[in-house]
């Protein structure tokens, strides 16, 4: 079958790559793509907001199956319009997918449902905030915008002063538009993250290893929060016994509540959770698979992902055969732009990609990237994820940023300890 794959980040050139190598798939679109996708597939030039020209494209190409890969189209309602026209489309509904698009939504849901999370409050305007912070101890909290804000809108705050500069960058100055039109004030958890993926069809989970994200910008989970600087899969963090743990206290508790909501789950159900010393909470959700976690998940993923996401839209996940993984780890190096996450210029030419792609064990997924005039240049904040596998960790971490090395443009830059945290667990 024909299979189109909606958007233009690392996560999509990683599902363009793994789905391009199934035996059920004939010719594997991106739209928009990026100058890595276009290497792996084929590049369609439909932007992932125009709903009208990717319905007509998937029917005019006899599109089997679309995949949508970014958070904004699912909660634009981008699965919906193409279900309408009849077309099979992997991802969940607009209703669905506010799990993710409405913080507000998933905190009230977590509670309803029972599952372990932070505590919290809402405002709808800066004034009530703004009381709240300074009625309460002065102490370590977390100001979340309410909406879609690339990964940006969650700013962790030591002390009162900063809790309330976010509340005014947030509520106030409007940073991230809309997204900042109520808020989420809840504590501060302390612990280590990790991210567990499912893939489900509404009834029956198949929950993929866990991996462990980088969100913070700088070494030493400093600076400000990004869209993810980084990530390895498996995690020691969390044991196959844990795992079924998250499985019966967060995803299952989950997808029953969103059943109840009438608004019933299909596609990546993704727990971002805190392991703190009173148990693991969930920090946030999201709708669809994580970027950069899709990276080295992909890369250790033995079996055919058409397959599987195929069985998830014909709610025959239950039937399939247990997914089969590469025993080895793998880790996923972000490169980004001078200045990311804030301002930051592109246009600049990147040199070395062959040479890091001629390393063994070693793929290399575009993000923010685009091919002008034959040459491969800048056209994002994150803009590569160098990813490698390795016997151990540590091996895999060497591989990763051996591949780093060879790679060069003006003012490119990484975090230089992703997978040490785990490295010695």
């Amino acid at each position: 079958m024909n299979v189109l794959i909606v958007g233009n980040g690392g996560r999509e050139h990683a599902l363009a790559w793994k789905i391009a190598q199934s035996p059920q798939a004939e010719k594997v679109f991106v739209a928009p793509g990026n100058a890595g996708t276009a290497l792996d597939a084929e590049n369609v030039d439909i932007p992932a907001s125009d709903t009208k020209r990717l319905i007509a494209f998937a029917k005019e190409n006899e599109v089997g199956l679309t995949l949508v890969g970014p958070e904004a189209p699912l909660v634009a309602g981008l699965v919906d319009a193409m279900q309408e026209a009849g077309l099979r489309v992997f991802g969940p509904s607009q209703a669905a997918a506010e799990l993710e698009g409405s913080k507000v939504f998933c905190k009230n849901l977590l509670r309803h449902a029972d599952v372990p999370s932070a505590d919290y409050r809402v405002f709808r305007d800066t004034e009530s905030a703004i009381h709240y912070l300074t009625e309460r101890d002065d102490g370590p909290a977390v100001v979340k915008a309410d909406g879609l804000a690339a990964g940006k809108g969650v700013i962790v705050c030591r002390d009162r002063a900063e809790a309330l500069e976010a509340v005014e960058r947030i509520a106030g100055q409007k940073e991230f538009g809309d997204a900042g039109d109520q808020l989420v004030i809840e504590e501060r958890l302390v612990g280590q993250e990790a991210s567990v993926l499912a893939i489900t069809d509404g009834r029956t989970l198949v929950t993929l290893p866990a991996a462990q994200d980088h969100k913070p910008a700088y070494d030493g989970d400093k600076g400000p929060n990004t869209g993810g600087m980084g990530a390895y899969c498996p995690t020691p963090l969390v044991s196959e016994k844990f795992l079924e743990k998250v499985e019966a206290t967060v995803l299952v508790p989950t997808l029953h509540a969103m059943k109840r909501s009438r608004r019933p789950f299909r596609g990546v159900l993704y727990a971002g959770l805190m392991l703190t010393k009173q148990g693991h909470k969930v920090l946030e959700y999201n709708a669809r698979f994580g970027d950069p976690e899709c990276q080295p998940l992909l890369m250790r993923l033995k079996s055919d992902l058409l397959v599987l996401l195929n069985a998830a839209v014909d709610g025959k996940l239950d039937e399939i055969e247990p997914l089969e993984w590469d025993p080895r780890p793998a880790v996923c190096v972000v490169m980004a732009s001078e200045g990311y996450p804030n301002e930051y210029e592109t246009g600049f030419s990147i040199r070395g990609l062959g040479d890091a792609a001629a390393l063994p064990d070693v793929k290399v997924f575009h993000a923010g990237t685009a091919s002008v005039d034959g040459t491969i240049v800048t056209t994002g904040g994150r803009v590569l994820g160098v990813t490698a596998m390795g016997d151990t960790l540590a091996q895999a971490k060497l591989q990763a940023y051996k591949a780093v090395k060879c790679i060069r443009w003006t003012g490119a830059w990484c975090r230089k300890d992703i997978s040490d945290k785990a490295i010695g667990l």
